[in-house]
């Protein structure tokens, strides 16, 4: 059974379904599409599938022409018909792993993907799992969930994870440019999904099991939420210092061994960093290991929106202004800087806290024109001489590279600047964090 479908993916003959078309799902689809594979893209979005019946991207990484291109020669077919999968010899699943609650996993969308998966699958499919989730769940989880359909794991089927390691907007990293990690429930199982993945990818890395590519990528995203907490906590302790943490990180680089910089700001947003070490935090907690660095780390993230206000108050104070009484500009509600996502940005929680203490609070995001998201409904400002005149302070929360900081600096009356914008500039306007 595996020689056949081994021979399947060789040829570029085996058709594969992507269930879920988001940041992670469709630039696999379009991958794979392009290489020549036939792609079933099934989404329940029906507004995502029409958009690519219509030839139209709604991500950044993928571009309209090579949509158009690929839907026109039918070799990538977007649908919310997921009876698609009776046709598909390798699944892949690319669906969210929220939290629910502060600390608690939110699988609801795997295991949904899962169970439709299971009424569909037949003899000899490969079903991959790419959604960041605890150690445990490929096997535990989506496998006895599978063989509710009468087959039996690596003899009707094959399994495997393989972590998603997209990355948003980066132009040097596309999804054919990282290397993969793969693990699957038997060496049958990794060697399928390796030879997959080699043919989009050129470096294909393959583990023991499906756990030690679980824990893989929740290393990789706890590495970065702890090293970020850790530099904001120093941001916070340099200010108390009353030394400049920018100036001591870009000593530290120098340092040609044993550092890596990470920079301070309002916090982490996006999918991953936020929300996938939680999921480590917790599956760790059930075996009776209590993992303080995460926690901690995650608690002084989530804290910087509320310490970047404690600041603004200290600031206006010095100028005989109260924070409730206040104008404030902040600057860019995305979460990364040139990327049009609002995923967990602490820029929208920063608002949302300066909103609640009735200051009069206002955006722009060359972006983003408006929100219309939980609480906050806004438009976007111009940038204008007259307009900037009117705030008693601005915030630069995102850094947008398309922004006129020169501008900005002549006309703001104060600037707090959490990403280091103004680095170098000489002028009493400018507050950093």
């Amino acid at each position: 059974m595996p020689e056949i479908l081994r021979k399947k993916i060789v040829s570029k003959n085996a058709k594969i379904a992507v269930i879920g078309l988001g940041y992670v799902g469709l630039p696999l689809a379009v991958s794979f599409a392009k290489v020549g594979f036939k792609v079933f893209g099934l989404d329940k979005d029906r507004d995502r599938v029409e958009r690519l019946k219509k030839k139209q991207s709604y991500i950044l990484d993928v571009d309209s022409k090579e949509i158009a291109r690929l839907v026109k020669s039918r070799r990538l077919e977007a649908s919310t018909d997921f009876n698609l999968l009776r046709g598909a010899d390798v699944i892949l699943i690319c669906v969210p792993t929220p939290l629910k609650g502060k600390y608690t996993p939110d699988i609801s969308f795997i295991l949904s993907a899962v169970r439709t998966t299971q009424k569909f699958i037949k003899k000899g499919t490969l079903v991959v799992l790419e959604s960041t989730t605890y150690p445990g769940t490929t096997r535990e989880l989506v496998k006895p969930e599978l063989e509710k359909s009468g087959l039996k794991s690596e003899k009707d089927f094959y399994l495997a994870f393989s972590p998603e390691r997209i990355d948003p907007g980066n132009k040097n990293y596309s999804v054919t440019k990282i290397s993969k990690v793969v693990g699957g429930l038997s060496v049958h199982s990794s060697e399928l999904t390796r030879i997959l993945y080699e043919k989009i990818i050129k470096k294909v890395h393959v583990v023991s099991s499906a756990e030690a590519a679980e824990m893989t990528k929740l290393l990789e995203n706890s590495f970065r939420i702890i090293n970020i907490g850790w530099i904001n906590e120093i941001a916070m302790m340099c200010h108390k210092l009353k030394i400049n943490v920018w100036e001591v990180i870009e000593a530290a680089k120098t340092k040609p061994f044993g550092f890596m910089p990470f920079f301070p700001g309002l916090g982490v947003g996006g999918h991953c960093i936020p929300e996938d070490p939680l999921y480590l935090y917790w599956k760790a907690k059930l075996h009776g290991f209590n993992s303080k660095f995460i926690k901690l780390a995650a608690d002084i993230n989530s804290n910087m929106p509320q310490y970047v206000i404690d600041r603004l108050e200290a600031v206006l104070r010095k100028n005989h202004k109260a924070l409730k009484n206040a104008r404030m500009l902040v600057i860019g509600v995305t979460y990364k800087k040139d990327v049009k996502d609002l995923r967990k940005s602490p820029s929208l929680k920063l608002i949302e806290l300066l909103k609640g203490t009735r200051c009069k609070v206002d955006y722009f995001d060359p972006l983003i024109p408006y929100l219309n998201i939980g609480v906050l409904h806004m438009n976007s400002m111009k940038l204008t001489q007259a307009n900037l005149s009117r705030y008693d302070c601005v915030v630069i929360a995102t850094d947008h590279s398309s922004i006129d900081y020169a501008f900005l600096l002549k006309y703001s009356k104060v600037i707090f600047d959490t990403r280091n914008v103004y680095r170098g500039a000489k002028s009493n306007k400018v507050v950093r964090l």
